[in-house]
């Protein structure tokens, strides 16, 4: 790890990208802006966890690039891997929640039935490298459609049509060692075939069921409880997932791939919880909300020739559509995707957004909190819509962070123009929204099904 790490004071010029770089792609599945022991905002003890550890994640951000405002696609798990894999927002995609969307009109809102499944046209991250002559593997979670799987997108290597349950034993619950080793055994079949491989380990962990090894949930019920996070068997599962990556990082030193290898950790949403579980404070709501909370996720990147620090700049998992092509050499129509290399490599001048970031979620989840809401992100600025009320609320995420001081009455000529961006962006993408329901009556109680968000 030490040696990896040590190659990234490396200028850009000295790398030549048509050495095609392998490149190493962890995902973890709902761990919150806070879920780990790395400072998301250097210096601020409040943004990173008061109980769980990950030092291995703080050895990959201590040599490689925190981005402390990175957003997933959407709040919710199916869309944004769907984000990721195509450079394209959910919104676009039509792919805005898990399964369907509700069937029930129990509801103020009659939200939109959506898509479940990718165009098999539609290139991916799978398809993109494949055709730049690289290996390609998808292990671990899948969940893009109940039939499809990532070999109908790209992919050499894959799990099927998996999607929440893992096939874990007692001694690795998750699947998060069983993964990691078959993802090294894949880097190395590729590193003796000279081959330039991308490997995606779309661990299952730290979703629920929350399981870990026996001894880890051991470690952290000797050890004091944070204010805010306090969950003993939560904690070791975060432990193996971070773990894990230490295999990682060995492997690459062993197969002498150090100077050609770019590692990237992301989650793909906000971890769960609301005001009688702040588990994202000190940001505002949870999975399922396009609040802070459900969306401002963990991503760090490293590797030769990209700066060490922290960047504030706003970014997305749509991103690395851009990003991985143009690591690859790839030339595509990255659509809201952009390329972060000029922001890795310190020519922050060179990058530019040419689209605010748009957030989509028109349905209702599990919880009061998760209703149909839109987002726009423009630097510090975030303007939400409730579908409900149809009333807009304007934030300063710079002084704002937990989202708690409305400034649209303050901000007037900032508030019309970003909602009038948040309707060009929902019309430019085809967006599909929610819409009245006329037969709606609060005072009548109605059974409604969870159909959707079961699979979430």
């Amino acid at each position: 790890m030490k040696n990896l790490l040590l190659t990234t004071s490396i200028s850009l010029a000295a790398i030549c990208f048509s050495d095609q770089p392998n490149i190493v792609f962890i995902y973890a599945d709902d761990m919150g802006w806070t879920g780990s022991s790395v400072e998301m905002i250097e210096g601020d003890a409040a943004t990173r966890s008061d109980f769980y550890q990950t030092p291995n994640l703080e050895k990959l951000a201590a040599h490689g690039m925190v981005f402390s405002q990175a957003y997933s696609p959407g709040p919710m798990c199916t869309p944004s891997r769907a984000a990721v894999l195509t450079g394209k927002t959910p919104a676009e995609l039509h792919i805005t929640t898990p399964g369907g969307g509700r069937i029930d009109t129990s509801h103020q809102m009659l939200t939109p039935r959506t898509t479940t499944r990718l165009p098999e046209d539609l290139p991916t991250l799978g398809t993109v490298l494949k055709e730049q002559g690289y290996a390609t593997a998808l292990l671990g979670k899948w969940h893009i459609g109940r039939r499809d799987d990532a070999g109908m997108y790209g992919f050499d290597v894959h799990d099927g049509p998996t999607e929440n349950a893992s096939n874990g034993t007692d001694d690795d619950p998750k699947e998060i060692f069983s993964l990691t080793q078959r993802g090294i055994e894949f880097m190395e079949q590729n590193v003796k075939a000279g081959k330039p491989f991308y490997l995606q380990l779309s661990h299952y962990a730290v979703h629920i069921p929350i399981q870990s090894r026996p001894e880890s949930i051991r470690k952290f019920e000797k050890a004091e409880s944070g204010e805010v996070h306090t969950h003993a068997s939560y904690a070791g599962m975060t432990w193996d997932l971070d773990d894990s990556l230490a295999e990682i990082f060995r492997a690459v030193e062993k197969l002498n791939i150090t100077d050609n290898t770019y590692i990237v950790f992301m989650s793909d949403n906000g971890a769960p919880g609301n005001p009688r579980r702040p588990n994202n404070a000190p940001l505002n709501g949870g999975k399922g909300s396009v609040y802070e909370g459900g969306i401002r996720i963990p991503f760090i990147v490293a590797g030769p020739g990209f700066k060490t620090g922290y960047c504030a700049e706003p970014v997305s998992g749509t991103d690395l559509f851009a990003t991985f092509a143009a690591w690859a050499g790839a030339e595509v129509e990255s659509g809201e995707s952009e390329d972060l290399t000029p922001l890795l490599t310190g020519n922050d001048a060179a990058f530019s957004r040419r689209t605010d970031l748009l957030f989509h979620y028109p349905h209702y989840g599990q919880g009061p909190a998760q209703k149909p809401q839109t987002a726009i992100i423009s630097g510090d600025w975030k303007l939400l819509k409730d579908w409900e009320s149809g009333a807009c609320e304007l934030f300063n995420l710079k002084t704002d962070i937990g989202e708690q001081t409305d400034l649209s009455a303050r901000e007037p000529k900032r508030f019309a123009a970003m909602y009038e961006t948040l309707k060009l962006r929902l019309a430019e993408t085809e967006a599909q929204l929610p819409e009245q329901n006329p037969d709606y009556n609060p005072k009548e109680k109605k059974e409604w099904r969870r159909t959707s968000n079961r699979r979430n």
